[in-house]
C-alpha cells in the first residue's frame, strides 16, 4: 500500500497525525538522506509493518541502498543498545557500568554512510525507544559533528510522527489469527 493510500486509511481522530506526516517529510532543516533514512529507521523501530513498508517504499525512491540498509541498520542496533544502556540507566547500582557489555557494535562504525546522518537515525531510534542515555550520547555526537538544534528536532518530529501513525495503525489493525 503506498504512504498516501495508507494515510487516507487513518481514522479521523488521527487528522492530526496526517496532516503531521505529511509536513515532517518536507522539511528543509534536513537533507534527503537524514530526513528519508530517519523515517525508515522510525518506521522500522515503531514496528507496524504497513507503515515500514509504506516509508520503505518511498524512501527508496530518493535513498541510495546503502544508506536505506544503514538506516535499517540503525534501528536494529538501537533495538539492542537501547535496553542494555536504558537498564544501566535505570538501575542504581554503579557496578554494571564498569562491567563491559559483549555486545557486538561493529555497524556503528561500518554502515557506510556519512557518520553525522547515522548518528542521528540512532537519536530518532533511541527516542522512539526511550533511552534517555542513548538519546543524550548520539545527540552529543551529532552537535559536536556541527548539526544544529532544529536539525535534531526535526530529526525527533519524523520520529514522533512515524510512532504515533503506527500506534493509530497497530489500534485499527486487526491482530493477525
Amino acid at each position: 500500500m503506498s504512504l498516501e493510500a495508507l494515510l487516507e486509511s487513518l481514522p479521523a481522530y488521527a487528522k492530526d497525525l496526517k496532516l503531521n506526516l505529511g509536513t515532517v517529510l518536507r522539511q528543509t532543516e534536513l537533507t534527503p538522506n537524514q530526513l528519508w533514512g530517519t523515517a525508515v529507521a522510525s518506521a522500522y523501530a515503531s514496528r507496524n509493518a504497513q507503515l515500514r513498508d509504506a516509508i520503505e517504499q518511498e524512501a527508496s525512491k530518493v535513498l541510495e541502498p546503502v544508506v536505506l540498509e544503514a538506516a535499517k541498520s540503525a534501528s536494529a542496533i538501537m533495538g539492542m543498545n537501547n535496553i542494555y544502556y536504558r537498564f544501566l540507566h535505570m538501575v542504581e547500582h554503579p557496578k554494571y557500568a564498569e562491567i563491559p557489555a559483549r555486545l557486538r557494535m561493529n555497524v556503528i562504525r561500518m554502515h557506510g554512510i556519512s557518520h553525522v546522518d547515522f548518528e542521528l537515525f540512532c537519536v530518532a531510534v533511541s527516542a522512539i525507544n526511550g533511552c534517555g542515555a542513548c538519546v543524550a550520547s548520539h545527540d552529543r555526537v551529532v552537535r559536536e559533528k556541527g548539526l544544529s538544534e532544529e536539525t535534531v528536532l526535526a530529526s525527533v518530529r519524523i520520529a514522533s510522527v512515524i510512532h504515533a501513525v503506527a500506534s493509530v495503525l497497530d489500534g485499527i489493525t486487526p491482530a493477525a489469527a
